[in-house]
């Protein structure tokens, strides 16, 4: 298998693998509420475990960039074993939980084992094939890494019917089986995946850098507040789109689509993974790649507006021009998410070369972390303490409250396109 040298089968093909299976991470909302049914606690308890997860991806990429750096080999064995024995032990506490209704060490067994260790596979396996790609890639590594991320965003949509079809099937306790069953496989394609990953047999890795010529003297070649742009943009990118998403179904059902979620659901998932390969691909045809993420803020400022001043939430159940136009925010938003996901790896590599490309994107990927408490938690809190919930269609919903979300995500997309705009220094590839 060293001998083999093909872009494909030693770049794209890993990478999908690898994401494909940790990209399932976004499924939680799928198996949340049953979990919190099965073990004894509210689903508001249980929703930590995500959050936490998407935390810990963010704090390990950026502590364990160097690892990747220097050995992807043994980042994605770290990345496969973790990330199935993280899914196999929240089986474990499921299982436990559903015997001990109501116990605690049920609850924090979720927490450590889909939260933290699964965290640590998801950060690291997220990292490994990026710099790998676009190596391989290295005239599109917009595409390339688009690639890779798109299976990350398109993992829901390929895994939710398969875990709602377990969940129909498998009978008492199917919850904690469709676990350990999902822990098994995702272990066959990521170990795969590892197997197959390899950089370029003509890519020699940069000699040990002597002191003084570590990541903050790299991120030192540019103004400071260039690296800073790109960080706050991601995270704020990254806050409104969740802010958005973790409150997309109710939003469906509120415009009286209630019984259109799941396709929807799955439509949007399509966007968020066509953002990551449409967006990066097109980037790759521009002079500064930085160029995309004005594009991205604009769409996302104009479409938010237009739902905003039209009271689309609120007003949209039997409109059926309001309901086109706030699918099409949700549509919008989804693919603006993805494409800030593929094109931060390959604007870094622009700005900071590909010699510790692993590195820097692990660090930026902080802001992932961070937003992964802010965004869902603030949407929670405005939907929570604005407005007033009522039924529409048999279901409990706050149109008021989802409509107050959009002020606060319209405010930080054009704070976005000002960080894009006059904080991130323009560079030609």
């Amino acid at each position: 298998m060293k001998n083999i040298q093909n872009k494909w089968i030693r770049g794209a093909i890993p990478a999908l693998l690898l994401h494909c299976s940790i990209g399932t991470v976004y499924c939680w909302s799928i198996f949340s509420q049953e979990i919190a049914d099965y073990i004894g606690f509210s689903k508001g308890a249980t929703e930590w475990a995500f959050s936490f997860a998407i935390f810990f991806l963010g704090m390990s990429a950026a502590f364990m960039g160097n690892i990747v750096e220097k050995n992807i080999h043994k980042s994605s064995l770290i990345a496969t074993i973790t990330f199935a024995s993280g899914m196999a032990g929240t089986g474990f506490f499921i299982w436990y939980g559903g015997n001990h209704p109501g116990s605690i060490l049920s609850l924090i067994g979720i927490y450590v084992c889909y939260g933290f260790i699964m965290g640590i596979g998801l950060g690291t396996g997220y990292l490994s094939p990026v710099k790998t790609l676009m190596l391989w890639f290295k005239d599109k590594k917009g595409l390339a890494t688009g690639l890779a991320v798109a299976g990350f965003g398109a993992a829901k949509a390929i895994a939710s019917p398969i875990m709602q079809s377990l969940l129909n099937n498998l009978g008492e306790g199917g919850i904690f089986k469709m676990f350990y069953i999902l822990a098994a496989v995702y272990f066959v394609m990521m170990f795969i995946g590892h197997l197959l990953l390899a950089k370029p047999a003509d890519w020699h890795e940069p000699q040990t850098k002597a002191a003084g010529e570590g990541i903050l003297a790299t991120l030192k070649r540019e103004p400071l507040t260039s690296y800073i742009g790109i960080w706050l943009m991601f995270y704020l990118n990254i806050t409104c789109g969740l802010a958005l998403i973790s409150q997309e179904k109710m939003i469906v059902k509120c415009i009286g689509l209630a019984s259109s979620v799941g396709i929807i659901s799955t439509i949007s998932a399509v966007f968020n993974a066509g953002g990551r390969l449409g967006f990066s691909a097109w980037a790759d045809k521009m002079k500064d790649r930085n160029t995309i993420y004005k594009m991205i803020f604009i769409l996302s400022i104009v479409f938010t507006a237009a739902v905003m001043f039209t009271g689309g939430i609120k007003n949209g159940d039997g409109n059926i021009l309001l309901i086109i136009l706030v699918l099409a925010l949700i549509f919008v938003v989804n693919a603006g998410y993805g494409g800030g996901f593929s094109n931060v790896p390959t604007l870094l590599s622009d700005h900071y070369g590909m010699g510790s490309i692993s590195a820097i994107h692990g660090i930026t990927l902080s802001a992932w972390a961070f937003a992964g408490l802010t965004g869902n938690q603030m949407a929670s809190a405005i939907v929570n303490h604005t407005g007033s919930f009522i039924e529409v269609h048999g279901v409990k919903v706050n149109p008021v409250g989802y409509q107050n979300v959009l002020y606060v995500t319209l405010a930080l997309y054009i704070v976005s396109l000002c960080l894009s705009l006059f904080l991130v220094r323009p560079t030609k590839k």
